[in-house]
């Protein structure tokens, strides 16, 4: 039984962490049996002392930056306890010693590589990929990556040829892009599989593999699509539209909460009353804001929200609608946007059905009802309030990484913009 903590032992005020490992060696020659071990190494992790002593054992901290920070430091040494006990798995605990200990940090950061181990074909490689990545990629990550794989090994049996790393360049590119697109897969999909092929080719080449050396020369760009969203006419439309159903009210509820919020659907289900609070703005106005943790980048999230999403709350004693499952509020918003009348034909994209299990993305035009999914409500909110409120807050609203990622969500076009900037001249 071993166990890991980690101590701020210097003077300084910003230094590395050191790690104590904690282990028990049974031993018949001792008065209890047994003996207790504590061995100590350094970390490359850097921390604040005022961080670590002041604010890292906070619960519950009111400030989102040191929620934040606790979150990636407790991200990074749960990492690291994991990569010391599974080392600490595979050897005799009595022969541990601090001189082990320091190499196994220092394989956490440099992780020695076995050249001639290392698979050199590309499907085989992706699996070692993950078992290289495992402590860096989430679930979501690893069914993307897995995705690929599949697709790989389709086009591999169909060629008729194992894929080596060494040979992925240009002509290889074509030959699969010939293949996804006799497959009907969307333009951009091929183009997201392909530059993955080739950061696993980069990782391959990192750890010693030969590459082809025109690997560089593969190019791969996204083409631009129509982000659809929701009109102000388009909202009066679905908030006002009879429903026949109590289940397509409860989802136009939700369609309505997400685009005045800009969430996610697997953080806007997942509000409840309890995540609710009231502060008193500069002019002393109590107003209502919703805090959570946002799901996909396990940020603490601060939301102010905006009267409609009061109103609908206050149709429930101030509760949200009731929760469901992604794919049938993804099923059943078509029905209420289609009973909206949003029927107008535009350009973009949906999935079709080709066969009893195969659906590939399909770009056209299409009645706009058809086109809804629960990405909308998120566009919808950084479209409409884009120019109005501080691309900045937006932003923080959104919780997008960077503003080239936010504006990729912005549906209106170039001339839309332009004719909306001209009230400033």
């Amino acid at each position: 039984m071993a166990s890991i903590n980690f101590l701020y032992r210097s003077k300084k005020n910003e230094a590395p962490l050191n790690l104590r490992l904690l282990f028990r060696v049974n031993n018949t020659s001792y008065e209890k049996g047994y003996k207790d071990f504590i061995i100590g190494a350094k970390t490359k992790l850097e921390v604040s002392k005022k961080y670590w002593e002041k604010q890292h054992y906070l619960k519950r901290p009111k400030d989102i930056e040191i929620y934040n920070k606790q979150v990636e430091v407790n991200q990074e040494l749960n990492r690291i306890t994991k990569h010391i006990l599974n080392a600490f798995k595979k050897i005799n605990s009595k022969e541990v010693t601090k001189d082990w200990l320091q190499l196994q940090v220092d394989y956490y950061y440099d992780p020695p590589t076995e050249k001639e181990a290392l698979p050199k074909e590309l499907i085989k490689y992706i699996d070692r990929y993950i078992e290289f990545k495992q402590n860096e990629l989430s679930t979501t990550s690893i069914r993307k990556v897995n995705v690929t794989k599949h697709k790989l090994q389709r086009f591999e049996a169909e060629r008729g040829k194992t894929i080596l790393i060494n040979e992925i360049n240009p002509d290889f590119k074509l030959e699969f892009e010939n293949y996804c697109l006799s497959e009907n897969y969307a333009p951009n999909t091929i183009t997201r599989e392909i530059r993955f092929i080739k950061t696993i080719c980069y990782d391959a080449k990192y750890k010693g593999l030969e590459t082809h050396p025109q690997l560089d020369g593969i190019k791969a760009k996204y083409t631009k699509v129509e982000n659809i969203y929701l009109t102000d006419k388009d909202l009066n439309n679905i908030e006002n539209v009879f429903l026949p159903h109590s289940y397509l009210e409860n989802v136009r509820d939700w369609l309505l909460i997400s685009c005045y919020t800009g969430q996610r659907i697997s953080d806007f289900m997942r509000f409840t009353k309890k995540m609710i609070r009231y502060e008193k703005n500069k002019e002393g106005i109590l107003k209502p804001l919703i805090e959570f943790t946002q799901k996909k980048t396990g940020k603490l999230m601060t939301v102010p929200l905006h009267p409609k999403v009061m109103d609908i709350l206050s149709k429930r004693n101030g509760n949200f609608p009731k929760p469901i499952s992604d794919q049938k509020y993804n099923d059943y918003i078509k029905e209420v946007c289609l009973l909206a009348g949003l029927t107008k034909k535009v350009k973009g994209s949906k999935k079709v059905k080709i066969s009893d299990a195969t659906y590939r993305k399909v770009t056209g035009t299409f009645k706009k009802w058809e086109l809804v999914t629960s990405h909308i409500g998120r566009r919808t909110f950084a479209t409409l309030n884009y120019g109005k409120i501080p691309t900045s807050f937006l932003i923080y609203v959104t919780g997008h990484s960077s503003e080239a990622l936010f504006l990729s969500y912005i549906g209106k076009s170039n001339k839309d913009i332009a004719m909306e900037l001209t009230a400033y001249f």
